[in-house]
């Protein structure tokens, strides 16, 4: 099977101006198209739905009218949680980054970023899952925190070794072979330490884990 080397993307953001710049943007990256553009999170849903074309990749706006970048977040974790979702601002204060994080965005991103940046953070959120700068990782080390405090919690040694390297760079491909085990059963590792620590993505996943001294870098 072939691997797939073109990628879809939808914007969503209220301002023309910034849509058009990053749909141009866009245009000029190799394996990257822009499938339609949306004003708002309601826009958003009725063109999902007319188009019937899932993209890879939504960019989406935090501050909008009629529906902002947190509702959308919620419906978009609820109804297509496969989508990688990488929310874009003017603003990186740490509670709007926490916010669309703990909804389940995949990455944050300011408006003012590099275009070589940009195309650097596309490409790692389809190979690992997610993006972080260095500024948005410094927040999420600092400030989350877990729900509550757990006493001995109890890992099998294949959990714990999936813990480890998701710590690191490598794919969940990777880590599959790395532990000869398939992809998919590497996904029901995944989706059952997400559902027992209640996190969202992979970064989330590896927070709390060291939160809890689970594993060490």
């Amino acid at each position: 099977m072939t691997q797939k080397t073109d990628y879809n993307l939808v914007i969503v953001d209220d301002h023309l101006l910034v849509a058009d710049s990053l749909k141009v943007l866009i245009g000029t990256f190799s394996g990257y198209q822009v499938l339609y553009h949306a004003k708002n999170g309601m826009d958003l849903q009725q063109k999902i739905i007319t188009n019937k074309s899932i993209p890879d990749i939504i960019l989406l706006d935090v501050n909008m009218p009629v529906m902002n970048g947190y509702k959308t977040m919620e419906w978009l974790s609820k109804e297509h949680p496969d989508i990688n979702v990488l929310a874009l601002s003017i603003d990186d204060d740490e509670q709007m980054v926490l916010g669309m994080l703990s909804r389940g965005a995949n990455g944050y991103l300011l408006k003012n970023i590099h275009p070589d940046a940009l195309k650097i953070a596309l490409n790692e959120v389809i190979e690992k899952g997610y993006y972080h700068s260095g500024n948005v990782a410094n927040i999420l080390l600092k400030s989350l925190k877990p729900k509550k405090e757990i006493p001995a919690i109890r890992l099998k040694e294949r959990d714990l070794k999936f813990l480890q390297l998701s710590c690191s760079e490598l794919t969940y491909t990777e880590i599959a072979a790395l532990m000869f085990l398939s992809p998919k059963t590497i996904d029901n590792y995944r989706s059952k330490l997400f559902k027992r620590f209640q996190v969202k993505n992979r970064v989330g996943l590896v927070i709390f884990a060291l939160k809890n001294k689970l594993i060490s870098i």
